[in-house]
């Protein structure tokens, strides 16, 4: 597990189309579908839209990337993709979804985080026995308990990615990952923990004691945790009265019964701050080879 690192989220991003359909509760103030209409005048969120795909020159930066990282003898991380779900089930992404998998399997210094809230899906969208590259971090979006619960097993089941992690972001209630933490059947835990809260319009708040709980049980198994953002509500007392004003406020109730203090304020009043620290651990990217 790396310490704590000035290290940025990600050094490039990545979308091999633009173009979802929500799931779940995470999904209600989705940041890409908003920042797709501020874009596109055609609709392309939702079942019945389509989807917007890339030029050949948008292809090609992958592989420029992963060629001045050779050059450079160093490994960099892509996220892919924050404007879709890669494993989304519709008949017009399968031949997409295959040249991204073949772009993945030949860019071997790139470290590509596949984020999905379609874990079911993975297996019957790809080829029988397919194994993820070593160059692959594997994640799920996990918003609340009943969505760990469904989503995380089928991340586990997983033997091949080089990391398996999850993204709790958006935040929308107390979660316990304890066992998810710890070895499976097949040996695969859990290897990262990213959490943030809301910041779309009707952003929900996020109670300061389920980022605590999270961190806890990280620390508990030696896995590394981000906590990427507070979002649009933050705690008074992080952010200091000044910045309060005539903003809202509202109370959040810890487990013991005391009131926490949340100010709506913008995502970077709000900043990144847990405890008085900055949670920025990664996983050893040694791993990924």
């Amino acid at each position: 597990m790396s310490k704590n690192s000035p290290i940025e989220w990600t050094h490039h991003t990545f979308n091999p189309w633009w173009g979802c359909t929500k799931v779940s509760a995470g999904c209600d103030n989705c940041y890409a579908e908003n920042l797709s209409k501020r874009y596109h005048s055609e609709e392309i969120w939702g079942p019945h839209a389509k989807r917007r795909f890339m030029s050949h020159a948008h292809w090609d930066s992958p592989i420029v990337w992963n060629n001045e990282a050779a050059a450079r003898n160093q490994r960099e991380r892509v996220f892919c993709a924050s404007m879709a779900d890669v494993f989304e089930v519709r008949d017009d992404l399968t031949r997409h979804r295959l040249r991204l998998l073949t772009l993945i399997k030949g860019t071997r210094n790139l470290d590509w985080l596949l984020l999905t809230k379609r874990p079911h899906s993975i297996k019957k969208l790809l080829q029988v026995d397919y194994q993820f590259p070593r160059n692959v971090w594997l994640g799920v979006s996990v918003e609340d308990q009943e969505r760990a619960d469904k989503r995380i097993p089928y991340l586990q089941a997983f033997p091949t990615p080089a990391v398996r992690f999850l993204s709790c972001e958006p935040l929308l209630g107390p979660i316990d990952i304890r066992r998810y933490l710890q070895p499976g059947r097949n040996g695969v835990r859990i290897d990262w923990v990213i959490c943030g809260g809301e910041s779309e319009h009707g952003a929900r708040p996020m109670n300061p004691e389920w980022v605590e709980s999270l961190l806890a049980q990280c620390q508990e198994a030696g896995v590394p945790f981000f906590f990427k953002q507070w979002g649009m509500w933050a705690p008074v007392e992080n952010v200091g009265l000044a910045a309060v004003g005539g903003r809202e406020v509202i109370d959040m109730w810890r487990y013991d019964g005391r009131p926490e203090e949340m100010v709506r304020v913008s995502k970077k009043v709000a900043g990144r701050e847990l405890n008085g620290q900055t949670w920025m651990q990664f996983p050893d990217p040694g791993q990924a080879v």
